[in-house]
């Protein structure tokens, strides 16, 4: 008897029992007419070698406006990518199984190009499984989007003849296996510690009755606000420009339950001020760019956002404050983050290289532009003379991911994340290790500490500074501080 690739059937399993199941599995479905299946499995087998339909998908989910679909796709990614080294390293190697004879497997479904690596397990329905249990994983909806895709690509192995159903049963658990294993090592979003606490009373409203809805539409976001007009029919959406926000935000709290805002970090910030001006909660809608301030508190789309406000589940939140003296002297609040120097500069170089050389490359490159056209910042900081090229304060304790914030685990932790990179001796030097040597942590070339206040003297006329994307004028003395819960804010208890 001879195999699919002609050479002698050798079958490490045996030919017991289950072995048996198996073949009688593998000749039912080799005998069985599914409809379509002829026409659509053996191309969706194809696709899937080597994970080029894998790829694709995850290419797909990137490109929606999900964070969650982005998150999932990159753990799809690295799941597969472990699945496929556990098969072809070990897998492969230790059960050396033929493929199945293709005497009862019609030749319209079988495969142009034979395999003609050993039979178990399956490397298809492990990447298949893998692929989609990672991004299950990070996103039980957009996992069942994928699931049907992965189990078609699973039965298409069997139907094309070229897996026994015990090869793709196998294959598929190890897949699952991987997946579990890249969470292990990297936690999912809802591992994370809750980065809102504590829990606060705020009133529920049933269908959106008492939200008032500012909406920025240079935000670019209608079909965010769509989706939760559909979702709250009784909410009240106010759209208006960057020049009204301000105003319409004075408008809207005065007859409203709770604020809602929707767009960027900047926008958000001047919701924020209202609603504590006003003794309001505030509901936030991602709708800019980076939404640093409601992706750390766990409201990434508008689903997150209608569980919260229609059951009443808040937060509260610190806030930290920022008081710059003089008469031209900038003051308020920031949600996210405070600096000055060459932060925004470098900021801005940083997302203009990253999407071409990747993030950590990028900081170099940011930190050479900005080391050739700048020079630290003099300025006494809590009493001692420095020179900076950046200070950094963040309002709670940042992971850092580089030069640039990263994120945080608890939004009410009472203290100010307060980075420096020191100028010094060879400021340039100085500039570029801390790019180079990665997280803002003490170092020859930055330092770190927690503060509940900070206070900063002789700050140069014209120096600028920046929270939370705005950027003012800074005044000759600076102080900063927190106003610990300060802030209610919707958000749902489970992510």
């Amino acid at each position: 008897m001879s195999g699919a690739s002609g050479g002698p059937v050798t079958d490490a399993g045996g030919t017991g029992r289950l072995s048996a199941v198996d073949t009688k599995l593998f000749q039912a479905v080799a005998t069985h007419h599914w409809p379509y299946g002829d026409r659509v499995l053996p191309v969706l087998s194809r696709c899937a070698n080597h994970g080029v339909l894998w790829g694709a998908v995850a290419a797909g989910l990137a490109l929606t406006s999900s964070p969650r679909a982005r998150r999932g796709a990159v753990r799809g990614m690295a799941s597969l990518a472990v699945a496929s080294a556990t098969i072809n390293t070990l897998g492969k190697r230790s059960v050396r199984r033929a493929r199945p004879i293709l005497d009862a497997v019609p030749v319209v479904r079988q495969l142009k190009r034979q395999p003609i690596t050993t039979s178990f397990p399956s490397g298809h329905a492990a990447s298949a499984a893998a692929f989609a249990t990672g991004v299950a994983l990070e996103s039980r909806g957009w996992g069942a989007v994928v699931a049907p895709i992965a189990f078609s690509v699973a039965f298409s192995r069997v139907y094309t003849g070229v897996h026994y159903p015990g090869d793709v049963l196998a294959g598929a658990a190890l897949g699952v296996g991987a997946a579990f294993a890249v969470r292990g090592l990297v936690p999912t979003r809802d591992q994370m510690p809750s980065p809102g606490r504590p829990m606060v009373d705020a009133p529920s409203l049933p269908g959106g009755r008492g939200l008032v809805m500012v909406v920025n539409t240079g935000a670019g976001t209608p079909d965010r606000v769509r989706v939760l007009r559909d979702a709250l029919p009784l909410v009240e959406i106010v759209e208006t420009t960057g020049p009204e926000l301000e105003q319409e935000l004075e408008k809207a709290a005065a007859r409203a339950v709770a604020l809602g805002v929707c767009g960027g970090d900047g926008t958000v910030n001047a919701a924020a001020t209202t609603a504590l001006k006003h003794g309001l909660p505030l509901a936030v809608l991602p709708g800019g760019t980076l939404n640093h301030f409601s992706y750390d508190l766990g409201v990434e789309d508008p689903r997150d956002l209608v569980r919260a406000v229609e059951r009443g589940d808040a937060v509260a939140v610190d806030v930290g404050r920022f008081r710059s003296s003089g008469a031209d002297g900038t003051s308020g609040i920031f949600l996210n983050t405070f600096s000055l120097g060459v932060y925004p500069e470098l900021v801005h170089e940083r997302e203009r290289w990253s999407g071409r050389i990747g993030g950590r490359l990028a900081d170099v490159v940011a930190a050479f532009h900005v080391r050739r056209r700048g020079r630290p910042l003099r300025a006494v900081v809590d009493g001692k003379q420095r020179a900076l090229w950046l200070l950094f304060a963040g309002n709670c304790t940042y992971r850092r991911m580089g030069l640039t914030a990263g994120r945080r685990a608890d939004l009410a932790d009472g203290v100010l994340d307060v980075r420096a990179v020191h100028g010094g001796r060879w400021p340039g030097v100085r500039l570029l290790g801390a790019a180079l040597s990665g997280p803002l942590s003490r170092s020859p070339f930055h330092a770190a500490v927690r503060r509940v206040r900070l206070r900063v003297d002789g700050v140069a006329p014209g120096t600028q500074l920046a929270y939370d994307g705005e950027i003012g004028p800074c005044g000759p003395v600076l102080r900063l501080d927190k106003l610990h819960e300060a802030l209610t804010v919707y958000r749902p208890l489970s992510l």
